[in-house]
């Protein structure tokens, strides 16, 4: 009997867990900022919790309810009312611009000039005189906006107007051919096949992955 209370108390923990962190939405699981960060190891913990608790489950749950609740109106108040997200989420930081080191700033962001060199060679500035703005932003990562004389070369520079360039479409996977897709791009099954032998393959089985762009070329990988 008890260790079928365990499974269901488990079972619950992961439903709760499961529905709270969709409520919350897919911040909590991609780049956290402070209050996300704590709530995310809180209601972790409250989870852990509630597996193992067998005599009042409900005290556990209640809890990781008000933790998720909390963080859903937190979200809601910094999205509705801009003033109050710099207190919750915090302010980006000005760590260098024009050649000086702000070092109060350093000292603000809780950074020290090791973690900021380390972080520069991270997002591939070796040469501090390369760096024209470095800004430490609320959610730990460091935004680097390079001298003029660094930045890379973008079609403007040159007087070109490229043509616009979309998403492409998965066609063939693990040797199946996506129908849906297909239509979706106005191709039909006779097309996919003479591409097929064009690039020397007789049928969509021996292709791994085959993605077609907006200007219906194909692309296929082979799988090792």
């Amino acid at each position: 009997m008890e260790i079928l209370k365990l499974i269901l108390t488990s079972l619950l923990s992961a439903a709760a867990l499961f529905i709270i962190a969709k409520i919350m939405g897919h911040k909590q699981i991609a780049q956290l900022d402070f209050f996300d960060y704590i709530s995310g190891i809180t209601i972790g913990s409250i989870a852990a919790e509630l597996a193992t608790e067998l005599e009042k489950p409900w005290k556990p749950l209640i809890a990781m309810i008000i933790y998720g609740a909390i963080a859903f109106i937190l979200s809601i108040m910094t999205n509705k009312l801009p003033k109050i997200r710099k207190y919750v989420n915090g302010s980006p930081t000005i760590i260098m611009n024009d050649g000086k080191l702000y070092r109060n700033n350093m000292k603000k962001a809780k950074l020290d000039l090791s973690e900021f060199m380390v972080m520069c060679r991270q997002a591939g500035y070796f040469n501090l005189n390369d760096i024209q703005t470095a800004v430490f932003e609320y959610n730990g990562k460091l935004t680097i906006l390079p001298v003029s004389s660094k930045r890379p070369v973008n079609p403007a520079d040159m007087n070109l107007n490229p043509q616009p360039e979309y998403i492409s479409t998965e066609v063939i996977m693990d040797g199946r051919i996506l129908d849906e897709n297909l239509k979706r791009l106005g191709l039909d099954l006779k097309w996919l096949q003479k591409q097929l032998e064009i690039q020397g393959y007789h049928n969509a089985k021996e292709i791994y992955l085959g993605v077609c762009d907006s200007s219906n070329n194909l692309s296929l990988f082979k799988g090792e």
